[in-house]
């Protein structure tokens, strides 16, 4: 069955104002954001999806850990980090479509933290909130047919990709596969889905923005329980992630190295020739002199074949 929802006016605003921003990302060339921003949003994105299932590391913590550094902390917060890290490092590695894929991610994020990480409950499982039982998931008899008709939704259905990823994220919480870790898992795989949409959304912090609105995420899975249905949920995190595009384009005045530069070009030319006037038309805020530089470096570095004197010059990446 198709997971109970319906496509309103809120929804349809928002596909239109996130396919507009990442349009302008792709434009601005930071549907790969520079090394740095990547590096500080992983942060972001680890820290937060960890703190809301009660992870005490800050940021300052994390970025040791990540750095190898020892830091002075609960042995487990430092292990959910060490796995968070592993898993969000080794996204392109997971087929957002595949159970098996589903379970390698939590074997990987729970290692150590759980008995039998990577494997469907059996057990019933319930949810607390301070003294109240918020949610009673489905008997654990019932978790592998809910996953099946979840992923046969997820594989098959004509829905946008967008959508999709929201429907996965609530109903997979509503499902509560695992043990535990379900809340960080449900998170991580709406950004794996989210990576067939755009590249960009593996380099957003969504995971953050998460946090700063938590007690609405929660009344929101609250309501979308109660209401047999995710539309409000499917509306709260378009806007979540919109907010995520529009909080990387104001950060879009980020100088680019050489490298960075090559290799967005590398992504866009792929194995075809092309000229420095190419390349000028895709970076039009650089001098003909850096164009020419850039170019020879990477001739220089093996990463460009060069053929052609002046006026006829043609480059090519090696393969």
């Amino acid at each position: 069955m198709k997971p109970p929802y319906k496509i309103t006016s809120e929804i349809l605003n928002l596909i239109v104002s996130i396919a507009q921003k990442t349009g302008e990302v792709n434009a601005a060339f930071l549907y790969r954001p520079p090394a740095e921003l990547r590096k500080k949003n992983r942060i972001r994105t680890i820290q937060s999806s960890l703190e809301i299932e009660g992870n005490t590391l800050s940021r300052d913590q994390v970025t040791a850990i990540l750095e190898n550094k020892r830091i002075i902390a609960p042995q487990k917060d430092i292990l959910e980090v060490k796995n968070a890290i592993q898993v969000y490092d080794n996204l392109s590695q997971f087929d957002s479509t595949s159970i098996s894929s589903f379970c390698k991610a939590h074997k990987i994020l729970m290692a150590d933290l759980v008995e039998n990480p990577g494997q469907f409950r059996t057990k019933p499982v319930g949810i607390i909130r301070g003294t109240t039982i918020t949610h009673v998931a489905p008997p654990g008899n019932l978790v592998k047919p809910h996953i099946k008709d979840l992923f046969d939704y997820l594989k098959k259905d004509k829905e946008l990709i967008l959508i999709k990823s929201c429907v996965f994220h609530y109903e997979m919480e509503f499902i509560h596969p695992f043990m535990d870790g379900n809340g960080r898992m449900g998170r991580l795989w709406q950004t794996v889905i989210l990576r067939k949409y755009s590249p960009v959304f593996e380099f957003l912090p969504i995971e953050s923005l998460i946090k700063a609105r938590q007690s609405e995420y929660y009344k929101i899975l609250g309501e979308s329980d109660n209401k047999g249905e995710s539309t409000g949920f499917i509306e709260f995190m378009l806007q979540i992630i919109n907010e995520s595009l529009e909080e990387l384009l104001s950060n879009q005045n980020v100088t680019l190295s050489e490298k960075e530069r090559i290799t967005y070009f590398k992504e866009i030319i792929g194995k075809e020739y092309f000229t420095r006037q190419d390349y000028l038309r895709h970076f039009k805020t650089i001098s003909t002199a850096t164009a020419s530089r850039d170019l020879k470096l990477a001739v220089v570095n093996g990463a460009l074949q060069k053929t052609g004197d002046k006026r006829v010059t043609r480059y090519k990446f090696r393969e």
